[in-house]
């Protein structure tokens, strides 16, 4: 065990048994994080809760009474922040989350077992919602393949599908967050978004690691439904 640029202890795992190059490095970082560390102290259920705090510390968009959409929800830790903000645990707010697995329970927050890429998804979510939404959030992050172009594809892919979720359901003013990561394919998401909402702009939170190209996109003041054209 050494110390690290800043003084802490730092954990080398050794290699050995079945375990992979990758699986050793994904360990070693867990145990050396210090948001991992701090969420364990805290409570969350993962380090992401600490990204979501950051974005709504200085962008005020979680508040008392607003009703909440979490995609891709699981393990749980934007629900849980998104809860404590608005109130849920309270009946002051509410939280809706989603996701492919399986999620804890968590008080204040109604979860459904759904896969969103399934045609039926945003319907069945809409009726869980039984009503508009405030803000819609997105951690979801599509399966990587290894190929640079065809992973950014499937993640602009994803997030335009949840863009055009959030669209139906917000209520005017509302605000759209979602996981994105750092390349050119987003042109069009980010055209279309600036064309529903009155500020879009991308953001990374000083807890997403420094060295992964994950950023968000953060879209605030929609504009609401757009009416379809008439003949």
């Amino acid at each position: 065990m050494a110390k690290d640029t800043t003084g802490r202890l730092h954990v080398t795992v050794r290699t050995g048994g079945k375990r992979k190059l990758s699986s050793k490095l994904w360990l070693e970082r867990q145990l050396n994080d210090p948001y991992v560390a701090q969420a364990r102290r805290e409570g969350y259920r993962s380090r992401a809760a600490f990204k979501l705090i950051e974005i709504d510390d200085k962008h005020h968009f979680l508040k008392p009474g607003m009703t909440v959409v979490d995609l891709g929800a699981a393990p749980g830790g934007w629900s849980q922040i998104a809860a404590k903000r608005v109130g849920a645990a309270d009946g002051k707010g509410r939280v809706v989350a989603i996701d492919l697995l399986e999620m804890p329970e968590i008080v204040g927050v109604s979860f459904a077992q759904l896969d969103f890429h399934a045609a039926d998804a945003p319907e069945k979510l809409t009726a869980m919602l039984g009503g508009r939404a405030d803000v819609v959030l997105s951690d979801m992050a599509a399966n990587t393949t290894g190929h640079r172009k065809t992973d950014q594809l499937r993640i602009v892919g994803l997030v335009e599908i949840a863009a055009a979720f959030a669209v139906e359901v917000l209520n005017p003013g509302g605000t759209f967050l979602a996981k994105v990561f750092q390349s050119g394919a987003d042109a069009e998401l980010l055209a279309q978004l600036k064309r529903d909402f009155t500020s879009v702009r991308h953001v990374k939170p000083a807890s997403s690691r420094q060295d992964s190209s994950e950023r968000y996109v953060l879209a605030m003041g929609f504009r609401g439904a757009r009416k379809s054209e008439g003949p």
